[in-house]
């Protein structure tokens, strides 16, 4: 099942379990419930918020991420189980023994992967996206030429406009991007977890103070899945972070998209992409496992769902 996500931003609110149900709560009176079985992320990005420890502890045993937000819809913890996968400690030990050469090899092809669906992305609005192909061409072991910053360069200014500038502590569309990456990220953690991997034992990413290095490392070719979606929204002239922009980016992990085994939610295609990390560790493959990046892929972003992704208190 894929799940839902599941945001509370009502100030004030309190949370609790009840009969195998999410209960929110304000001031005494029931504002919602959701089957803690249907809920593939919780997202608080309400401040003042209370709790049951029981809440996080069913959560936990059902491997699903709790994400905390801070300002701009930034996300600044997360919850992690840590019973998730009945393999893990072997899975971990071959983690802790990968060499440095091979994770150099795995980051090199992960950037390959995020520019070429960035160079997709420009392909939907009409960008310059075959110097992008040309750039994931280039990409060296441990990318030691720096090539995704230099095509973040072009990126950026072509999908967006000249005077954007990404900062994650901006409001409108780089807001709207830090609440969709909010829950890739919400999404490739609770998959990386379930793969039986230490989120913090990166590829890359090298901030001490970031316990998720790897979920950021393997997020790296869903960002454009956001990128996209904003652009969009930005086109229909939605501009700030209300409930039908995160309604909209709620629906990314069911997003159905093309893939060699037929059309994958976007979570089972994160889902698959963390276990080959694990069987590439194992030494049970050589390369990761992701769709290829065409935009059909992000075409399929954009299309219009119907069904609600989670529900917002």
């Amino acid at each position: 099942m894929i799940g839902r996500v599941v945001e509370v931003q009502t100030e004030g609110s309190y949370l609790c379990v009840e009969r195998g149900f999410l209960k929110v709560s304000l001031r005494g009176e029931e504002r919602g419930r959701v089957p803690l079985d249907d809920i593939a992320a919780l997202i608080l990005s309400a401040h003042g918020l209370s709790h049951s420890s029981n809440l996080f502890t069913a959560l936990a045993e059902r491997n699903c991420p709790v994400v905390f937000c801070g300002s701009h819809f930034r996300p600044v913890g997360l919850l992690w189980p840590v019973d998730s996968h009945h393999r893990e400690a072997r899975r971990m030990d071959a983690q802790l023994a990968a060499k440095r050469p091979l994770r150099k090899r795995l980051w090199r092809q992960v950037v390959r992967l995020k520019i070429s669906m960035q160079a997709s992305a420009l392909e939907m609005v009409g960008g310059p996206a075959a110097a992008l192909h040309r750039m994931a061409d280039k990409v060296q072991l441990g990318d030691s030429g720096n090539v995704e910053g230099r095509a973040a360069r072009i990126y950026w200014p072509a999908l967006m406009g000249a005077a954007f500038r990404r900062s994650p502590h901006l409001d409108g569309a780089n807001a709207q991007l830090n609440y969709g990456y909010a829950i890739v990220r919400a999404m490739v953690a609770r998959h990386l977890m379930g793969a039986g991997l230490h989120p913090g034992l990166a590829l890359h990413h090298a901030n001490e103070g970031n316990p998720m290095r790897l979920v950021d490392d393997l997020m790296e070719p869903f960002r454009p899945f956001v990128d996209v979606l904003v652009h969009q929204m930005l086109g229909l002239g939605w501009v700030a972070v209300d409930a039908l922009s995160k309604e909209r980016l709620g629906l990314l992990p069911a997003t159905s998209i093309p893939t060699s085994e037929g059309r994958s939610p976007l979570s089972l295609v994160c889902e698959r992409w963390c276990q080959s990390l694990a069987a590439v560790y194992l030494g049970e493959a050589r390369e990761l496992c992701f769709p290829m990046p065409e935009p059909a892929l992000l075409r399929a972003a954009l299309a219009t769902g119907t069904r609600r992704s989670g529900t917002s208190e």
